[in-house]
């Protein structure tokens, strides 16, 4: 089949669709729908004006509906006007809340067209009885529908043997009764269940759009906390060893010009470097590229020995000891270790004081990366505590860190009075799921 057969029923419909007479007609629908929703009460009793003038003022006019072949006649009983407008009334004025108690409705209905037929009455009125059904099957429950069809079978019997005095056929008339009945039942179900399918549809739009703004919230937060992490690793390292030199180099101006001086560089030194990596990721946050800028990539292991020539620099006396294939790790799993060291005699630096001394390090075997940092803690009678009470920012950042390679974090007092740090980082890949 060519693709034009394939298409050409597809192509018909939308041509139909968009039709201005079905433009058209939409937009009175979308009006009709918005008045309702606004006057409901009004558009009911609309409803009511249409069915009394449409059924009701012909059974008025008298001898209207006397013609046709006398063998197709069906002969019935005929009220005076009083009492014909009375069951007219009784027929639609329940009408008016056919949709907000559709049961009561209906069984009102039901009670006045059983009335009318035991007299030997029949109205256009009757009509009444299948809006009322349909409208049953539309907003009611559904356990009320089954028994007011059994109600409407024994009426629609009522009514067919009626009318099989004038010549009609009892199963004529039960055919054509019943038909109307179950297109009525029919066509409500049909308006509920399409309602319902544009219910769920919003429901599930509406559901949608709000699992989009939370995952958009979840990535905002995602992402100032990744951002909050590598401040605080580029900030917080980089001031502590500053401020450590600034105080040293405070001290030894007045003794040793030579060391104030040298100091003073190392300071410069540092602040550079975290110039150079705040410059970096802000660039990163503002989500633009200069090309004339120079990148520096992020750090690796192999700058683990920078990081501790700046640390002893500050005071701390820092043996650094690797082992293992440490140069074909990840990118990401290096920058992970060596934000880890770096944290760490951060706060060694910090809680334990200049003088001293850490022990790092870091090896790789086959599917493990281990990092340790140990330091000694104060010196004796100091009485700096080698790590204040609760768990701070820093340790939180390793925590989060090692969890993100599967990796586990054990932080406490060492041997002696000294604090110890060790991460654990997993690396084995994860399965492809291809065929073996």
């Amino acid at each position: 089949m060519s693709d034009h057969a394939s298409t050409g029923p597809f192509t018909g419909a939308e041509t139909l669709s968009g039709h201005p007479l079905f433009a058209r007609l939409a937009r009175i629908g979308q009006r009709v729908r918005q008045a309702d929703r606004d006057h409901p009460w009004l558009f009911d009793a609309a409803v009511v004006a249409a069915a009394f003038l449409v059924f009701c003022l012909p059974d008025l006019v008298p001898g209207h509906g006397d013609g046709g072949p006398r063998e197709h006649r069906i002969v019935l009983a005929r009220l005076p006007l009083v009492p014909t407008l009375a069951l007219q009334a009784g027929l639609l004025i329940p009408l008016l809340w056919r949709r907000r108690r559709p049961t009561a409705a209906f069984a009102a209905i039901m009670a006045v067209f059983v009335l009318q037929w035991s007299l030997g009455v029949g109205l256009r009125a009757d009509a009444a009885l299948l809006v009322a059904l349909y409208s049953l099957a539309l907003n009611g429950r559904l356990r009320h529908l089954a028994w007011s069809c059994a109600a409407m079978a024994g009426a629609v019997s009522l009514v067919a043997v009626a009318v099989s005095g004038g010549g009609l056929p009892v199963g004529d008339a039960l055919f054509f009764l019943f038909s109307a009945a179950t297109a009525a039942v029919a066509l409500g179900i049909a308006v509920r269940i399409r309602r319902a399918q544009l219910a769920g549809l919003r429901e599930r739009a509406a559901r949608l759009e709000i699992e989009r703004d939370q995952r958009s919230r979840l990535a905002a937060v995602t992402e100032r906390t990744r951002v909050a992490r590598e401040m605080h690793d580029i900030i917080g390292h980089n001031l502590s060893v500053i401020v450590t030199l600034a105080d040293g180099g405070a001290y030894a101006a007045q003794t040793s010009p030579e060391r104030g001086r040298e100091a003073l560089l190392l300071i410069g030194e540092t602040s550079r470097q975290a110039l150079g990596e705040l410059r970096r990721m802000l660039g990163v946050l503002r989500d633009r590229v200069n090309e004339d800028a120079e990148l520096t990539p992020q750090p690796g292991v192999a700058d683990l020995d920078g990081l501790c020539t700046r640390i002893r620099a500050a005071g701390p006396q820092v043996v650094y000891t690797a082992s293992g294939d440490l140069d074909r790790l990840d990118r990401g799993v290096q920058l992970m270790a060596y934000r880890i060291v770096q944290e760490s005699l951060t706060n060694a630096l910090k809680h334990a004081g200049p003088d001293t001394r850490a022990h790092v390090t870091v090896s790789a075997d086959v599917d493990r990366l281990r990092v340790r940092v140990q330091d000694s803690g104060p010196p004796v009678g100091a009485g700096t505590p080698a790590q204040p009470a609760g768990e701070g920012h820093g340790l939180a950042g390793i925590r989060e860190r090692a969890a993100l390679f599967g990796g586990s974090v054990t932080a406490g007092p060492g041997p002696g009075a000294g604090w110890t740090v060790e991460a654990v980082l997993d690396l084995t890949p994860e399965p492809t799921g291809g065929p073996t």
